[in-house]
């Protein structure tokens, strides 16, 4: 009996490509799964590499999930009905890209996740969490029915990966900054080992059952939750909130201000108040660690 998997994603660099390439290689593969690929299309095409006007004029729209136009979902995509979508997103400004929320939010969309059973594949810097949260609301509202996720993050400390992701958004060109920091973004050896989770999807296809597979893939570490991060990400959603808003009343030369502000705040954040949230995790990680505990079980989690 043939399954038919339908693959949804937006990448600008090319990663989240390779890790599609990966995760999904054994489906290919299999006689008995119909794979199809979108890719989603936006009608204003953002710039790769980034500007610095155009990268945080984004921030505004991203975090406060507006969607943007995309073109039209081909006819024989919206026609076929599908056992299983994987829906692989990246995370800006701390909440799913603009063309993931513009596709979660799109009228021929909804008529394509409605009923269906969704696994999301994220791949990030290192924080997913709220994005994630985000996603969900989303499938909700459209009726899907999320079964699994895998985050795929970038182990390079988080300072440094910080410096590292930057400078490949402004200048296009995946390398090694000074010649000595580690290649930005998610590491060749955690893509390349991705690939067992398309073990696990398959087994899952195969059998029809899904009830099991977010158990399987936590099982293989398909997600690794790290407290500390999950209170950076919600620190940091709480003000990116205020700022969003703010901006987003801004026009012209006034919105330009507001952004290079914006700008001057997430270095600040970064170095400082970063850091700063870290030293206080692991003073008070004894007297929190059942809280721990219960956010690693529950960002783990699929409800």
């Amino acid at each position: 009996m043939t399954s038919n998997v339908l693959i949804v994603y937006y990448s600008q660099s090319g990663q989240l490509k390779e890790i599609i390439d990966k995760t999904t290689a054994v489906l290919l593969q299999d006689a008995e799964i119909n794979l199809s690929t979108y890719k989603i299309e936006m009608e204003e095409e953002f710039p790769f590499p980034w500007d610095f006007y155009s990268f945080f004029n984004a921030f505004p729209d991203s975090f406060l999930q507006k969607p943007h136009k995309i073109k039209r979902i081909p006819a024989d995509i919206l026609n076929q009905k599908y056992d299983l979508i994987l829906m692989y997103y990246q995370v800006w400004f701390l909440s799913p890209s603009i063309p993931i929320n513009s596709f979660l939010q799109n009228q021929e969309a909804k008529q394509l996740l409605n009923g269906s059973r969704i696994v999301t594949i994220s791949g990030t810097r290192n924080m997913w969490f709220l994005a994630q949260e985000k996603i969900k609301v989303l499938l909700k509202t459209n009726q899907a029915k999320l079964v699994g996720n895998i985050a795929l993050v970038d182990h390079t400390p988080n300072l440094i990966s910080a410096i590292t992701i930057v400078n490949w958004m402004f200048s296009g060109v995946k390398k090694k900054m000074f010649n000595f920091l580690p290649f930005p973004g998610i590491s060749k050896k955690t893509i390349d080992e991705s690939e067992r989770f398309g073990n696990i999807l398959l087994h899952s296809i195969k059998q029809n059952e899904y009830k099991n597979l977010q158990h399987n893939l936590i099982d293989a570490d398909a997600v690794v939750v790290k407290p500390f991060l999950v209170s950076v990400d919600t620190k940091g959603n709480r003000m990116f909130k205020i700022w969003s808003k703010i901006i987003d009343t801004k026009q012209g030369n006034q919105r330009k201000k507001f952004l290079k502000l914006f700008y001057y705040y997430l270095i600040f954040a970064i170095w400082i108040i970063s850091p700063l949230v870290n030293l206080l995790y692991y003073i008070f990680y004894p007297f929190n660690f059942l809280k721990y505990k219960k956010q690693i079980k529950y960002y783990q989690g699929i409800e």
